[in-house]
């Protein structure tokens, strides 16, 4: 194989391999990343919110047993009205603030790609005259679901079987692109083994393949002298 088509085969090879590393990076760095938040991180709310939220840039997952959300006051009691509602992007859950201080959202949902994710932002609580105040929970109200208060610690079996799913999809991706590759560089092997075999024929007929035979019938056709300018 010539030096230039050794060349563009192994340019070929290189950049086959290169969207196999690359490509799966893709859906492993996927996980949804919050966008915004309600009440807004280090706010000060003056009416009950009557909800707490976050949006993410991607939909979530609504996996049984995987997702919660609370709301802990200064008291160290439960405000958060249930279990988190998934609708798209936004996980939500119905909230009614007690004394007046700082309340702090806890959270874990499921990235799109099956992998939980979690985090908690704070605001401010100082209602206004006349604001009714509720009464908090000595636990969550969405232990029922093994979510508990979303500390950290062992996964839920909820959360194993999303980030189960999320590592069956990797590898099937990975396969698939390692697959892709290994065609794409069989075949442009086979066209450049093809072309080279095609250009066979040419270089036997080109000059420099002749023998010695052709070359002295050549030399000596050329010797067209007269006999009484040739020497014995």
């Amino acid at each position: 194989m010539p030096a230039r088509r050794l060349s563009a085969f192994g340019a070929v090879v290189a950049l086959t391999a290169m969207a196999v590393i690359a490509g799966p990076a893709s859906p492993a760095a996927a996980h949804n990343t919050v966008i915004a938040v309600g009440p807004k991180d280090g706010s000060t709310v003056v009416t009950q919110p009557e909800t707490v939220w976050l949006q993410t840039n991607d939909a979530l997952l609504d996996v049984e047993g995987a997702g919660a959300m609370d709301v802990v006051g200064p008291d160290g009691l439960h405000y958060a009205g249930g279990c988190p509602a998934i609708t798209g992007a936004i996980a939500s859950v119905p909230a009614e603030l007690g004394p007046a201080g700082e309340y702090t959202v806890v959270w874990r949902v499921v990235s799109a790609d099956g992998h939980p994710i979690s985090g908690e932002f704070d605001f401010d609580w100082e209602p206004a005259d006349g604001e009714p105040l509720a009464e908090g929970a000595a636990e969550s109200t969405c232990e029922s679901s093994g979510s508990g208060a979303v500390e950290p610690g062992p996964q839920t079996e909820g959360e194993a079987d999303a980030a189960g799913s999320g590592a069956a999809s990797d590898l099937l991706w990975i396969g698939g692109a390692v697959m892709v590759a290994l065609a794409a560089a069989g075949v442009a092997f086979l066209v450049i083994r093809r072309r080279d075999d095609d250009d066979g024929p040419d270089d036997a007929g080109s000059p420099d393949s002749a023998g010695p035979e052709d070359q002295a019938t050549a030399t000596g056709a050329s010797d067209e002298r007269p006999e009484s300018a040739r020497t014995d």
